[in-house]
């Protein structure tokens, strides 16, 4: 599953194999299937690995004593021993998923089950690059030390943020010049030495979007569109379902699909469903802004401009869906951002009846789905990307190895 726009091709992936020359990779197959299954017994991970009963019993011993799994209590009441469902351990492994966005920036630490154990976060009103690194810094020093002995056992950093983050400065309302450092920064190589653990990047979106195929539930689609709205909109896809990075990282970079606005004048979709859109119509109002940032509480003191905006920002996006549609027949679009569910739904609805205004000749309209993660969907994917780059297999290959089985 990795996204990060600098990483090397994937080695050619199989089923599981009895041969202990691969022996890393049948673990890794384990795992996998693990995460996206929840427990079960050795009996039916080598039943969906392919793996044979012996080799399975060998692989899930080694990886219990290096900690990776725990065992459940014994399933009574068949005939012959008890089974025992194996389970992934959540104190096995940790990684760190760093967001650095154009108002905030957030740091999570989540374990092995993809729990978040801990969380810091600083708001501004434009990102500054010393700040920001000096406090993603501090807050990865304090989360690792919670780790206590266990510290030995974090497997990495995923750094998600804007590509080009300085490219907006002035519509963030950044001082000219502001932001200008950041072009020429090396994000993950500055990191990479402030942090006790590789750093990989991506791109802020594609991570929401891994997110949501690592911890969005059991209901999932082969193709899918996630968009995830913050300070400015972004998209992440995922084809035959496994997350598609594209070429430089950035696929799926909807925020630059270009529009046509109400004056029929060339628009970008930033321009119309973003949140710095609806924090202007409510700072033009006198109204405080500070909870749009925070993503949580009600937004009733935001009407009718809230309102207003819904309906801005869904005409647009309803295009987004319908051209994503076009070009890879996507089954599902998924909305996330960092606003109240209640906000996320009333948006999602009204994307709903917009498509449905749109002609559609020749298109299947994909079903709307909410996202589930919500404001930290770009940290976590980040840091799922982490556990994943270390310790799981692509998620599409696991999915044939289970259809394989029968």
């Amino acid at each position: 599953m990795r996204a990060d726009s600098t990483t090397r091709e994937p080695a050619a992936l199989h089923r599981g194999s009895n041969q202990a020359g691969v022996r890393a990779y049948n673990e890794r197959l384990v795992l996998s299937l693990l995460w996206r299954a929840g427990p079960l017994t050795k009996t039916e991970i080598a039943r969906l690995t392919g793996l044979s009963a012996q080799a399975a019993s060998v692989i899930v011993r080694h990886l219990e004593a290096d900690g990776l799994l725990r065992r459940g209590a014994p399933q009574r009441g068949r005939v012959g021993q008890p089974s025992v469902p194996m389970s992934l351990d959540p104190d096995g492994a940790f990684a760190i998923g760093v967001k650095i966005g154009r108002r905030s920036t957030d740091v999570a630490l989540i374990d092995l089950a993809g729990t978040v154990r801990a969380h810091e976060a600083i708001g501004y009103p434009y990102p500054r690059l010393e700040p920001v690194l000096a406090f993603v810094e501090s807050a990865c020093a304090g989360l690792v030390a919670r780790l206590g002995p266990r510290a030995d056992r974090l497997a990495g950093a995923g750094l998600a943020m804007p590509f080009d983050i300085w490219s907006w400065s002035e519509v963030v309302g950044a001082p000219a010049g502001a932001m200008d450092d950041w072009r020429a920064a090396d994000i993950r190589g500055l990191l990479s030495v402030r942090l006790p653990c590789p750093v990989a990047l991506h791109n802020d979106a594609t991570a929401a979007c891994a997110a949501e195929m690592l911890f969005g539930g059991a209901e999932r689609f082969g193709d899918v569109l996630t968009i995830f709205v913050g300070t400015f909109v972004g998209g992440g896809l995922a084809l035959n379902d496994a997350l598609f990075a594209g070429r430089a990282g950035n696929a799926a970079a909807i925020g630059s699909l270009p529009l046509r606005g109400p004056d029929g004048r060339p628009r970008q979709l930033i321009d119309e469903a973003s949140l710095f859109q609806l924090e202007r119509r409510l700072v033009a109002a006198g109204i405080d802004t500070a909870g749009l940032w925070r993503g949580e509480g009600d937004w009733a003191g935001f009407e009718p401009h809230l309102t207003a905006w819904i309906d801005q920002a869904a005409a647009a996006l309803a295009m987004a869906v319908l051209s994503a549609a076009a070009l890879v027949e996507i089954e599902a679009a998924i909305v996330d951002g960092i606003f109240p569910p209640a906000v996320r739904d009333r948006l999602i609805a009204a994307i709903g009846r917009e498509i449905a205004r749109l002609p559609q000749t020749g298109l299947a309209a994909p079903s709307l789905r909410p996202g589930r993660i919500g404001r930290l969907a770009r940290a976590l994917g980040a840091a799922g990307l982490a556990l994943s780059e270390r310790y799981l297999i692509d998620q599409n290959t696991l999915m044939r190895a289970k259809a394989g089985s029968g």
